[in-house]
Parts: structure tokens; sequence; C-alpha cells
């Protein structure tokens, strides 16, 4: 009666969410006494995840999972629970896993809490800590069903290196029939996508047009990081609405979060609450951000941040 997780992959790898959430697995499988089970579709090596705890990982194959199916993915790793008697399952908080979670759930007649931070604080009965009011605050949420589904929020956990044996085991389940199939995706391969980002460099209308995000580009090329935008900035056409974070965008959940130019509305300031340091660089000293964040800066961006990448440059050639 292992712990299960869906391990994400793409494109044959797998997610850096994807590690995270068999960090987590493995911290619930001690306190249960039990072993880590994941479930992996199409990736090309599965041996990295015994680094962090997994014992024993059903590989499934099958070129009709090559995209993400809701419907599908949820009816493969129900297949996958009920063969290993599993009654903790453990996914992450991505865009697919939270589209496939309620399926899951209702399949499997269980409770599931999503944005989970922190492992259990205890078994029985079993309670998760998540946020609340737009990450304001946190609640002690308990799981009563039998079966409990948990998706872990984003960089909530961290990677936790614990290495164990993973025994790999083919697994063949039935496919349903698509009621939806994927014609094409387009996707960015050079960029760090918002949803794996450690570090996310986001801009606003304070920018003054998009012929000024270059610096937002270069800086977030030093470090590493994603770049966003509040919702105006992609209103008005200056950046994609995949950049768009906040309640009405993307959520982040980063280790560092640099808002430049951007007021801090409501809105956006909830759907980033929960990234673990927040830097502001605006003009108005009244700006709301300054409240919600840990560092500020009150300056014209247009000469903080050259100055900061050129920092950043001096300092990344010194190591």
């Amino acid at each position: 009666m292992s712990v299960l997780v869906y391990t994400e992959s793409e494109q044959g790898h797998f997610k850096k969410a994807a590690l995270e959430v068999a960090s987590y697995a493995k911290a619930v499988a001690d306190q249960l006494g039990t072993t880590v089970t994941a479930i992996s579709v199409n990736a090309a090596d599965t041996s990295v995840l015994g680094n962090y705890g997994v014992d024993k990982v059903l590989h499934v194959n099958n070129d009709k999972l090559n995209s993400f199916n809701a419907n599908a993915y949820a009816d493969v790793i129900k297949q996958a629970a009920e063969k290993e008697s599993a009654k903790v399952i453990i996914i992450s908080s991505s865009a697919d896993s939270k589209y496939l979670a309620p399926l899951l759930a209702v399949g499997l007649n269980a409770g599931y809490a999503s944005n989970v931070v922190a492992a259990p604080s205890s078994t029985s009965p079993f309670t998760v800590k998540r946020p609340a009011f737009t990450n304001k605050a946190f609640e002690n949420t308990q799981i009563n069903t039998e079966v409990k589904i948990i998706g872990v929020s984003n960089n909530a956990f961290g990677l936790v290196e614990n290495s164990a044996s993973a025994s790999a085991e083919d697994f063949s389940p039935a496919i349903p029939e698509f009621a939806v199939n994927v014609v094409s995706v387009d996707k960015a391969t050079d960029k760090v996508t918002i949803a794996d980002a450690e570090i996310v460099v986001s801009g606003g209308r304070g920018l003054k047009g998009p012929e000024n995000w270059g610096m937002i580009e270069e800086l977030a090329d030093v470090l590493g990081a994603a770049t966003a935008c509040s919702k105006p900035v992609s209103d008005l056409g200056w950046r994609p609405h995949s950049e768009h974070v906040g309640q009405t965008g993307k959520p982040v959940a980063s280790n560092l979060y640099i808002a430049i130019g951007i007021s801090g509305a409501i809105q956006h300031l909830a759907g980033i609450n929960a990234s673990k340091v927040k830097v502001v660089v605006n003009t108005d000293p009244e700006a709301p951000f300054f409240k919600a964040a840990d560092y500020g800066v009150v300056g014209d961006a247009f000469q903080v941040i050259p100055e900061l990448i050129e920092k950043l440059k001096a300092f990344k050639a010194q190591q």
C-alpha cells in the first residue's frame, strides 16, 4: 500500500515539479511507514526518481499519451492507484495536474487538497497546510476520505535528495477513447517557463512601452529567470497573455519575484503572494506593492535596472 506519486514529464524529461512531488511523497511515506511508487508517462529515463526517495516506478509508454489529455491521464493514474492499493496520491500544482485532479478525485471517491505547502502535520486525522484568503493566511485542512489526493504547491517543499534503488515496472493501463484530440502544440523552447521558474522578473506599465522590455529580458537572462507582466501590459498587447501573472492570469510561487514598474493591484498581489521573496522597483513610494514586498527600491527603473544588471554581470564574472 505505497504512496503513489504522479511525476510529470515533457518530451521525455521529468519536470522539476516531478522531483519535488517525489520528495514530498517520500516524506509522507516515512510518516506512514510505507514506500513510494511513482507513475511516469513516456519518460525516457526513470532512474533519476530513485534519487528522491522513489522505490518503484510504474512506467507507461504509449504514443496516445504524448499530448496531455486530462481524462486519459486521470484514468491512467486511477488504474495505477487501484493496482497499488494506494490510499494517498501525490500530484503537483501545475495547470495539467489541477485539471486532472477533480477527475481523479471523482474516479477514486477521494478527497483532494490543492496547493499544499508542507508535509502533513498529522496522519490521523490526515491534516495538511494550505494557503487561504489569496495567500494572506494559512489553514489546516483535514482529508477524511479513505483515499486522499494532495496537490503540492510549486517551490513549497523543495527538492530533497533521499537515495533509493528505484525498480522499474512496465505498466500498460487501458487507454480510454479521447473526446478531444491535440492537433499541434506551439511552445517557446529557449525560455524558462513561469510555472517552472525559481526566479521571475515581471514588468508593468511603468516601463512605458514594449520597446523598453529589453532590460527586463536582459535581467531575466542574467538571473536565469522567466519573464512576466501585469494584466494591463498584456491587455495593451505589449507582452503575450501567456506572461500575465496574477489572480486572473498565471499564479506564481517562485523563490524570488522581482516586480518592476508594477503598482501592486490586489488582483496582481493575489497571484504572486505565494512567492517566497518579493522585490519591487517603483518611482512611487506609496505604491501598494511596497506593503507586500520584502525588499523595495524607490527609484527610476531605467536607472536602477541597468545598474543592477551590470552589478550582477560583474559578480558572475568573478565566480
